[in-house]
């Protein structure tokens, strides 16, 4: 892929949760990535609290980090404000704040795609009603 890829919670957990349903294709999906691939520490804690019984993951995780296969570099303190209109934009959906800093994140990193497993991905757009 030549994308840059962002990643979600649902992707990290099934790629860790051999019984997951999506097991399978998070594996081939992170074979073919070009890494790193980019998220927040909002996916981290979500994906972190679901295997919050199993520290062995948690740390596989943070590995991932420490490996620089996954990046965090979103500034949650310089983009409160867009992560704000976004929620509110969404407020119907519900758009969750980790989403929020996810959209947000692709609309920073150019020719991105979000690679998730969650369908309000489908209605969630880039670039509207945010502070540039």
């Amino acid at each position: 892929m030549n994308q840059q890829i962002i990643l979600d919670t649902g992707v990290l957990v099934a790629y860790f949760r051999k019984s997951d349903r999506f097991h399978q294709w998070a594996v081939t999906q992170w074979r073919q990535v070009d890494l790193p691939v980019f998220t927040c520490d909002a996916v981290i804690s979500e994906a972190c609290f679901l295997f919050r019984d199993l520290p062995h993951i948690q740390q596989g995780i943070i590995e991932l980090i420490e490996g620089n296969v996954i990046t965090i570099s979103f500034d949650l303190q310089g983009e409160a404000s867009n992560i704000r209109h976004l929620m509110n934009r969404y407020e119907s959906v519900p758009m969750s704040f980790a989403d929020a800093c996810l959209v947000r994140m692709s609309e920073q990193i150019p020719n991105s795609a979000i690679m998730t497993l969650d369908s309000d991905f489908n209605i969630y757009r880039k670039n509207r009603n945010v502070e540039q």
